[in-house]
């Protein structure tokens, strides 16, 4: 009975002595960062389950800021063991250079080479050897390789809200019995059991083979093609064009404050042109800002400027941060060109894609044949 009442006790003890566990938990558990979430749960169990309701991880994971994804690729023991490692960009004001970069997850077996593809809602796709393809939650550490044949390529992921599912669109350049000028879309349900589904073919004036540079806005998919915006709306799972304010192969497509933006290079590659979808339905377009970028006196400082795929442009909260490469030196500047923060790593990469990190679990992961936790090809 001494034991019964202990147990009682301690299901109705607070879960921090003179706070209301409604403040612990939705104003104080629901703020931290995942790691440190996972670290809580070792505190006592009442912890572990107040933090373990699908609620609370929901609104945990909308809690989470979605910060610029960076890549760091390094070799372990020797040239033939590499690793990734999956690095949020954190800018808020006041910390170090070396906080901002803390990596939260580091993939890598032996002889294999991983590029991070697509992100959603906090997971990643990643090819393999430019190969084939493998799902991961770096805050989970949950990773299943995609049963996808050879050949098969990944233009983008989203979550099709009718659904709840999460879904793979992919194109074959090389499916048999296609013109010349056509390529084949499939779009892969994560953990149906189902093979891909083939939706139809683009023409070469239409984007032919559309690549993982896509920007998830309005409900649909994004790609600049050099000449149009190609869209792909993800409820009616269909293609259309859009207009473009510029034509040229050193554009691209971000998020600006909820908005469609694109930026673009000029041929010296020294000043910047940002426009943003001011109106998405009437495809009305606005020059926001001319950056010029101090290259010259950079340069002396860091090194040499390498502008091609080097340089991209991200909004987060509200500021916009140019990301650019100086010799060894990784440069994040301000939308006047100011230098903000330096990072001094040959291997630290770029990437197009933002990470909002999710302990939320999703019942796609163990459908998927070689799921696994906590295991290789994490390290």
């Amino acid at each position: 009975m001494a034991e019964a009442a202990g147990g009682a006790a301690a299901e109705t003890a607070p879960l921090l002595r003179g706070i209301p566990d409604e403040i612990v938990v939705w104003e104080i558990l629901v703020r931290l960062p995942p790691k440190s979430l996972l670290r809580c749960r070792a505190v006592s169990p009442a912890w572990r389950r107040a933090t373990s309701t699908r609620d609370f991880l929901l609104a945990h994971h909308g809690r989470q800021p979605s910060l610029p994804l960076l890549c760091g690729h390094n070799s372990l023991a020797d040239a033939d063991d590499r690793s990734v490692d999956i690095i949020p960009l954190d800018h808020r004001t006041g910390l170090a250079a070396d906080d901002q970069v803390q990596s939260v997850a580091r993939i890598g077996p032996i002889y294999w080479f991983f590029r991070v593809e697509a992100s959603c809602d906090g997971l990643l796709v990643l090819s393999i050897n430019c190969m084939s393809l493998c799902i991961r939650n770096p805050a989970t550490r949950q990773y299943a390789p995609l049963p996808l044949r050879y050949g098969v390529r990944l233009a983008g992921m989203y979550l099709q809200p009718p659904t709840g599912q999460y879904r793979l669109l992919l194109n074959n350049p090389h499916e048999q019995h296609l013109d010349a000028h056509q390529c084949a879309y499939y779009v892969f349900t994560l953990g149906s059991g189902q093979p891909p589904r083939r939706i139809g073919c683009l023409l070469h004036t239409e984007g032919l083979v559309l690549g993982t540079r896509s920007i998830l806005l309005c409900g649909s998919l994004h790609w600049w093609t050099g000449q149009i915006i190609m869209v792909f709306d993800t409820i009616a799972e269909s293609f259309r064009q859009m207009c473009s304010p510029v034509v040229s192969a050193r554009a691209r497509l971000f998020e600006m404050d909820g908005k469609l933006a694109m930026y673009r290079f000029n041929d010296a590659a020294t000043d910047i042109d940002i426009w943003v979808l001011e109106d998405y339905k009437s495809e009305v377009w606005a020059l926001k800002h001319r950056v010029e970028l101090p290259v010259a006196q950079l340069a002396v400082q860091f090194g040499e400027f390498c502008p091609r795929w080097k340089a991209v442009v991200q909004s987060c909260d509200g500021d916009v941060l140019l990301l650019v490469r100086f010799g060894d030196w990784l440069l994040q500047l301000d939308i006047n060109g100011k230098l903000v923060a330096s990072f001094h790593s040959k291997a630290l990469c770029t990437t197009h894609l933002h990470i909002k990190q999710t302990l939320v679990p999703h019942t796609f992961f163990p459908a998927l044949e070689g799921y696994a936790v906590n295991a290789r090809p994490f390290i």
